[in-house]
């Protein structure tokens, strides 16, 4: 318990926790502003649902959330697409590269203009782009890059304009462009009756931060898009701080907390992140250090440094360990990292048991070896001696017609062996060469062969030589 708190309090978890609750922040604004955020409270349900299954060893459920988890992370990239790219993109644009807008002299301006087209029931959507680039989610439309005018802004949302139907956008300054085809909402914020022009100037607040000022032809009057809701009929008063505030949040890092319910839900939804962040930490590291038992297959090494005893009969190559730990500590643990180490220097000639214990295994801490499967290892080993070998030419087949041998000279007849073989009292072992085929040979000829020798017969100089075998051939009348 004392480790756990330890944990707790040190400053990479403040920091871990710190960005899992910025995270969540930034992608409940972003899911809330999309109108999607009711699809990620399920998420979250389900994420708590199988943090206390693991938390409580629920078999059924984890069963249930292990088998379907590939399947549903693909879902969801699939399902969050927009809402994923949107999130990226806010975090590559926390601050606008563009110049501010006009002060107060263009956002009087397009005050006025809007409600002088308010009382004509003459229909128009601005657009004040914010931090976010909008580019790709406008199509269309014409290049205007004029420089403000009221005269102008009525004009181009007049009937008779090519572009009255489309939006204009307001950037630098600047009429940027004009006629231009807004993205339809998708979401069920705004009731049935609304039109085209409510739907599209929506679309554009769900999927940016953009200010989307409406004019409806058919009520006459102005409202105000923006991250996803809407502000309708608002007087030339509100729609002219709306136009400032928007400017002055698009140009600055800080947050607008100027208002005493934005500032409360700012803090809620702070204060909300960082209990979710604080919550799924906790079940992580909880799950995390849950005791659990795996198996592993691992190789078996064999080492001494004597020379005088060798290993002879069946060895083990491998072998079955069950080894107990958290199970973060057991995941990064791998079978290749791991290997049963048997020292039989101290070892005497014969048969003798060798049970497998934690001194075999060289285990991380925390890890600890519950059971070896075999439990114990049965080995053989016998002294050895240096002998002198035979080396016999391996012949196979039959020769040509026509051909005899008339003599086979080895060189070296016979090499120097380490050999268990109680029989040879020093006299000569065999050896064989690797395979001569007699049917290739047709005239005198010198053949370079290996030595194949028993498992029980090894080199004294630690490797084999080369075998020269040497064939005379007496050829006959067919």
């Amino acid at each position: 318990m004392y480790e756990l708190a330890k944990e707790f309090f040190a400053w990479r978890t403040c920091v871990d926790i710190l960005l899992i609750a910025a995270g969540l922040f930034f992608l409940y604004g972003t899911l809330r502003r999309l109108g999607t955020w009711k699809i990620m409270a399920g998420i979250i349900a389900a994420m708590t649902v199988f943090l206390m299954a693991r938390l409580l060893d629920l078999s059924g459920i984890q069963w249930i959330y292990s088998n379907l988890s590939n399947v549903v992370i693909i879902a969801l990239i699939v399902i969050f697409q927009p809402e994923l790219r949107k999130i990226f993109e806010r975090a590559v644009s926390l601050r606008r590269n563009e110049a501010r807008d006009a002060g107060e002299e263009l956002a009087r301006m397009v005050t006025d203009a809007l409600f002088a087209m308010a009382e004509q029931r003459q229909g128009a959507i601005v657009v004040f782009p914010g931090k976010e680039p909008v580019e790709a989610l406008c199509t269309g439309g014409y290049v205007l890059n004029a420089q403000p005018s009221y005269p102008l802004l009525i004009s181009i949302f007049d009937s008779s304009s090519p572009g009255h139907d489309g939006a204009m956008v307001i950037a630098n300054g600047r009429f940027e462009r004009f006629g231009v085809r807004l993205p339809i909402s998708e979401s069920a914020e705004l009731p049935e009756e609304y039109g085209t022009r409510h739907h599209a100037a929506m679309g554009l607040a769900e999927k940016s931060d953009a200010l989307i000022l409406m004019v409806s032809e058919e009520r006459g009057q102005v409202s105000v898009f923006h991250l996803g809701r809407m502000q309708p009929n608002l007087n030339p008063e509100s729609l002219f701080r709306a136009i400032e505030d928007h400017w002055k949040a698009s140009s600055s890092f800080a947050l607008d907390l100027t208002q005493v319910h934005k500032r409360r839900r700012f803090i809620f939804q702070m204060g909300a992140s960082l209990v979710l962040a604080l919550f799924f930490w906790t079940a992580i590291i909880f799950s995390q250090r849950e005791l659990v038992e795996r198996g592993y297959t691992v190789p078996v090494e064999y080492s001494t440094s004597a020379t005088s005893l060798v290993m002879v009969g069946e060895r083990k190559q491998e072998i079955q360990l069950y080894l107990g730990g958290t199970k973060s500590k057991l995941e990064a643990l791998k079978s290749a990292d791991l290997s049963v180490n048997i020292d039989i220097s101290q070892f005497k000639p014969g048969t003798q048991s060798v049970f497998i214990t934690n001194q075999h295994v060289q285990l991380p801490q925390g890890v600890k070896l519950i059971e070896a499967v075999p439990s114990h290892l049965e080995l053989t080993l016998a002294k050895v001696a240096e002998h002198w070998a035979k080396v016999t030419p391996q012949l196979v087949g039959k020769l040509p017609a026509g051909v005899k041998i008339g003599s086979i000279e080895v060189l070296p007849d016979k090499v120097r062996v380490v050999s268990t073989n109680p029989e040879a009292n020093g006299s000569a072992l065999d050896v064989t060469t690797t395979p001569i085929y007699l049917e290739n040979i047709t005239r005198n000829t010198t053949i370079l062969c290996k030595i194949i020798a028993p498992q029980t017969i090894q080199p004294a100089s630690k490797q084999w030589p080369d075998v020269e075998v040497t064939f005379t051939v007496i050829r006959q009348p067919l």
